[in-house]
Parts: C-alpha cells; sequence; structure tokens
C-alpha cells in the first residue's frame, strides 16, 4: 500500500525538525508531506532550508483544510491511504504500522490510534469534552469512538479521495460520526502519545470549550441533514 504521512504544522518551528528527521532517519518506507499552514514563525524556512516535502499555506487555513490540503495532495499524487500525524511531536510513528494493518488485513476505511482502548481517560478538563462527545456519537451512531478527539487518523483510498474533494468532509469528530452512519467502518486502536516537548498547542481552554460546543452541535443536528 502507498501511504503518505500529512504532518500539519502551525508554528512548530521549535518540533519539526526533530518529528520530520526521525520519520526520515527511522521510517524511511514512509512517504511524508509537511503542511506549512501559514505559520508565522520559522516552520517554513526551517523546512526549506532542510529539503523537506513541503506544501506551505500562504495563509492560516486551520487544521482541517491544512489536513485537506494534504490529502488533495496524496490523490493527485496517487497514494492509496494517508495518515494525519501532528508536527509537534506527540504522535509515535511506531504505531503508523498497526493502522496500515488495519486498513490492509481487515478491510477497514478509517483507522485511527486510541489513546483510551486499553486505559482510562485521565480526569481534567480536556478528557471531560472528550467523554461528552464520545456519548453523543454512541447514542447518535451506535459506536463507541473512545478517542473522538484524537489527531492520529489513517485513511483509506475509498474514502481518501472524499476528504480530498469534499469541502465538508473536515478530518474531525463531527465528519467520522457522519460517516460512520453513512456504513464506514472505523476501528480504533491502542497506541502511545507522547506530550508535547516545546511549543504552544494551539487549542487553549477557550478555543478547546468553543471546539467541543461546535462538534456537539454539528454531531446532534447538522450531521443529520447531511447527504453523501
Amino acid at each position: 500500500m502507498k501511504l503518505l504521512i500529512i504532518i500539519p504544522a502551525y508554528n512548530e518551528e521549535l518540533n519539526i525538525e526533530r518529528v520530520v528527521d526521525n520519520l526520515i532517519e527511522n521510517y524511511p518506507q514512509y512517504d511524508y508531506v509537511v503542511v506549512n499552514d501559514g505559520s508565522r514563525d520559522k516552520t517554513a524556512s526551517i523546512c526549506r532550508e532542510r529539503g523537506y516535502n513541503l506544501l506551505d499555506l500562504p495563509v492560516n487555513m486551520g487544521l482541517s483544510d491544512a489536513v485537506q490540503a494534504g490529502m488533495r495532495y496524496a490523490v493527485k499524487e496517487g497514494y492509496d491511504a494517508a495518515v494525519q500525524f501532528d508536527g509537534d511531536g506527540q504522535h509515535r510513528p511506531e504505531y503508523i504500522k498497526t493502522l496500515v494493518e488495519e486498513i490492509e488485513k481487515n478491510h477497514v476505511d478509517i483507522a485511527i490510534g486510541s489513546r483510551f482502548m486499553n486505559e482510562k481517560k485521565p480526569l481534567s478538563f480536556r478528557m471531560l469534552g472528550s467523554s461528552i462527545l464520545t456519548f453523543i456519537i454512541k447514542i447518535s451512531t451506535g459506536f463507541m469512538l473512545k478517542d473522538p478527539t484524537s489527531g492520529m487518523r489513517m485513511f483509506g483510498k475509498k474514502v481518501l479521495k472524499e476528504f480530498a474533494e469534499n469541502i465538508n468532509f473536515g478530518p474531525e469528530p463531527d465528519t467520522i460520526s457522519y460517516l460512520i452512519k453513512s456504513g464506514i467502518s472505523v476501528k480504533e486502536v491502542q497506541v502511545q502519545m507522547d506530550e508535547r516537548i516545546a511549543g504552544n498547542s494551539y487549542l487553549n481552554v477557550m478555543r478547546s470549550m468553543k471546539y467541543m460546543i461546535q462538534m456537539c452541535c454539528s454531531i446532534i443536528f447538522i450531521q443529520n441533514f447531511r447527504k453523501r
């Protein structure tokens, strides 16, 4: 299977070299592309200086649009699958193989790296939001998605083209929920994730609250009016 790792990056000058160099040195069997999402720091210049495969968006479009740009690149270049992989160093590339196996051997359309398949969610404000999303997805689809906010998601060929071409297909929990209801197969696999070493996450408390509210409203109301 021809696989592309999509690395959306916004102001990740302190992390991007470590993330990409690890892939190049230890996982050369995988192709990658860094999608610089209009960073205001040196992320883009570092990528150009190091000769990384780079898509350089001129303005900040947001995570969903950055990932979608990577998916369009994947479709254009003839990839069979693509995996969303954070540029902050939290995702571990050794688990990509496990996601590939779900896509290839078990014919799953979307494989998600979950922190909570075999582990309990810690007590925190962020995990409270995750638990609420899990509950809402469960009652609306009947599917138990234990880590709905995981950003480590692999998309098989069946859905990759849809995500690349459909403006409403952001790689977010509401779209995953919608696709489950539409008959797309989704599977979670247990992974471990690291804490961010450097830089600051885009999602502060207020943005996290806004994100959770948007996702909940979308899953409960908006997704019922969508058609594939």
